[in-house]
């Protein structure tokens, strides 16, 4: 795991070191445990790579079939930044575009401050894009319009952004995304669509294996997909009316599908989450079972 700051450091002297490794790691770790692991080339984010290492990068990523990964128009103070060290290109998007860095196997994090040119260029280009709103609150980079980014027909995931955020709950994520959403259509007067709860399930779902290409295989409970799955009891979040939380935990909740997500989005609890599989296999938890099989609907 390296992290290279391109300009405080001898770019001549750590690049090829880089790139050697990267490929060296890529070599050993993408596709390997039955395809389950995935490499991806990150470098870091336009303000500390030049563009040598985005080309020779994003070219890696191409050679090996990675995804390439890195930050896009997080904040304003940055895009200014991206705007003065890379005068030659028209925008942000640019920048990578120029170092052959966007496709279906590029995922761009935040894009909160996309322009109309930028938009459509990453559309264009089926570029994807990580959407962390919790990260985008505690560091006050601002609020993605999502609504419009969905309509223009973007590939958009959530993501946590690491340590970017206060949380990595992927729960904690959809909750944020919909309280910023929420804020955003009322203090900018937007009349697009909003999501609702399972809207968000979805994109913390099948949204993000779409991002990344894998939506044939996960994302989803479907025949023939991987059982990636976890197991839920819904009684283990706070109360919610019309649910016996003295019922067992094996009898089924009569309520909409949209409350129960609510519930799990908004009122989320670590204990909530029974068991994990991974291709069937049991990762984790009490009483749950060892194993199912190891495809969805086999």
């Amino acid at each position: 795991d390296r992290i290279t700051y391109d300009e405080t450091i001898d770019p001549a002297t750590i690049l090829d070191q880089s790139l050697r490794e990267s490929e060296e790691l890529c070599t050993r770790w993408h596709g390997a445990a039955e395809g389950r692991l995935g490499y991806a080339v990150t470098p870091r984010f336009a303000v500390s790579c030049t563009a040598e290492m985005l080309r020779a990068s994003a070219d890696l990523a191409a050679r090996t079939g990675a995804w390439w990964q890195t930050h896009v128009s997080e904040d304003p103070g940055e895009i200014a930044e991206v705007a003065r060290l890379f005068p030659e290109a028209r925008d942000y998007v640019d920048v990578y575009d120029r170092a052959g860095g966007l496709g279906p196997r590029t995922v761009l994090a935040h894009a909160v401050h996309l322009t109309d040119r930028e938009l459509a260029r990453l559309v264009e280009s089926d570029t994807r894009v990580a959407h962390c709103p919790a990260s985008n609150l505690f560091l006050a980079s601002g609020i993605m319009p999502l609504a419009r980014y969905l309509e223009a027909g973007l590939g958009i995931g959530l993501g946590s952004d690491v340590a970017g955020g206060p949380d990595p709950s992927m729960f904690s994520v959809m909750r944020v995304g919909a309280y910023a959403q929420n804020a955003r259509r009322t203090l900018l007067g937007e009349t697009n669509p909003s999501l609702g709860p399972l809207d968000w399930i979805r994109m913390g779902t099948l949204a993000g294996a779409t991002a990344l290409g894998l939506d044939d295989r996960i994302g989803s409970i479907e025949a023939g997909k991987d059982a990636d799955i976890i197991a839920i009891d819904a009684g283990l979040t706070a109360p919610m009316r019309h649910v016996d939380l003295g019922a067992p935990a094996h009898e089924p909740i009569d309520v909409d599908p949209a409350d129960i997500a609510s519930r799990l989005i908004f009122r989320p609890h670590p204990d909530m989450v029974r068991a994990s599989w991974v291709r069937g296999q049991s990762l984790a938890g009490p009483g749950m079972g060892s194993s199912i099989r190891g495809t969805a609907g086999d």
